[in-house]
């Protein structure tokens, strides 16, 4: 009855699906305080108040037939040159509205972004773990993806066996910074180093190398780390943001791709990733959260909330014997299975209304992801589970 292609796909949304249950289920059981529900990225820090004002404002002020009706593919012209002037003061670019495509969110700009460089069969190299929702954006477009290895220690790319799997397939290589599931941010050196090997490579193989960075968590960075702004280093690169996470507004799906001039064809990526928007079934993004954006593109979050919310679920698992690196950015955990089969462990958790993803489903089996995007109580009274869980295992 369904489409072949996509029933993989179902299968792996069945056990997100028993996970949305059980959850469900614990809380209507047990009462929400006392389910320790890590499972979701979903923020529980509500969006600035510029956010709910420029909504106010906007409805009231703005042309509504002008305000909600088609325009450009790429989006609201004032709107994309407010972001392109806003990553010009912070990051010393010189980017204007003609590199800025308005997108309905990063998932939208990754697609977008693939949909304008990838023919089938090319391969886009990806560095595990990661968002495992990228291979069916790849596969979308009929594309392969290749896994690259990270250090297990550090979770850094190993960037002498990622230039080993460079070859005249390769199209595109796609990071994620700071990084899901991790927490990791990929400092300045490993980016230089990525593009230098990136650049050698295009010239060895006569052949054009896109670098696709998603950051929806850049501004999710702790102990004052800086997440490299990519184009700086690397000219043929897509930079894909969404304000889901920067202010607190997933389900809105409002983000942009960056298509610097520096890109090969610059004008011509730009112009084909604008139809691939529109023939995406997108069409454009939203127009009312695009002009939200415009007034609030330099508000943030409260990120002390996360900051305490990383201290003491750092602190505490470490303090039962888990084994974790503290995150620098993003807002999640990644924390080492006691045992070598995690979704054994994290099955013993739900003993204890602990919910938790294997890191099977990011490409990366004997670790479990927590998102600490959760309320700081639920934090503090989910410790004493987990020294129980930990008892279970032996630790200290």
């Amino acid at each position: 009855m369904i489409a072949e292609k996509l029933k993989p796909l179902m299968a792996n949304n069945s056990a997100v699906r028993a996970m949305f249950e059980e959850g469900n289920r614990l809380r209507a059981e047990l009462g929400a305080e006392n389910v320790f529900d890590f499972s979701l990225g979903n923020p529980n820090v509500p969006a600035p108040d510029e956010v709910k004002q420029a909504l106010l404002d906007i409805i009231q002020e703005e042309d509504p037939v002008a305000l909600h009706g088609y325009m450009n593919n790429a989006g609201f012209e004032d709107v994309r040159e407010s972001i392109a002037k806003s990553l010009n003061r912070r990051f010393g670019t010189a980017f204007g509205s003609r590199n800025i495509l308005m997108t309905v969110g990063a998932a939208s700009g990754l697609n977008v972004s693939l949909k304008t460089i990838l023919n089938p069969g090319e391969e886009v190299i990806i560095f595990a773990p990661y968002f495992l929702e990228y291979n069916w954006y790849v596969d979308n477009y009929d594309g392969k993806v290749v896994q690259a290895p990270t250090d297990r220690e550090t979770f850094y790319p190993d960037l002498e066996a990622f230039e080993k799997l460079i070859t005249d397939r390769t199209r595109a290589v796609l990071i994620n910074n700071p990084n899901n599931p991790t927490g990791v941010i990929y400092r300045e050196e490993t980016i230089k180093q990525l593009a230098e090997i990136l650049d050698r490579k295009q010239k060895e193989l006569n052949r054009t190398i896109f670098l696709i960075a998603d950051e929806p968590y850049r501004e999710l960075a702790y102990d004052g780390a800086q997440v490299p702004f990519v184009t700086k280093y690397y000219d043929n690169t897509f930079v894909v943001y969404s304000y889901s996470k920067s202010l607190s507004l997933p389900g809105e799906r409002i983000g942009y791709v960056v298509i610097p001039d520096e890109m090969e064809e610059s004008e011509l990526v730009f112009d084909t990733a604008t139809a691939a928007n529109r023939i995406s079934g997108a069409v454009n993004a939203p127009s009312l959260q695009q002009k939200v954006i415009g007034r609030c593109v330099d508000a943030a979050v409260n990120l002390e909330y996360y900051d305490r919310n990383r201290t003491a679920l750092y602190e505490g698992l470490r303090e039962c014997g888990f084994d974790c690196i503290k995150p620098e950015g993003a807002f999640y955990m990644f924390l080492k299975s006691p045992v070598e089969n995690e979704s054994e462990f994290c099955n013993a958790a739900k003993k204890y209304n602990i919910l938790m993803v294997p890191g099977t489903s990011f490409a990366c089996p004997g670790y479990v992801r927590l998102a600490y995007c959760v309320s700081y109580e639920t934090i503090v009274n989910s410790l004493p589970a987990f020294r129980k869980l930990a008892a279970d295992y032996g630790l200290a």
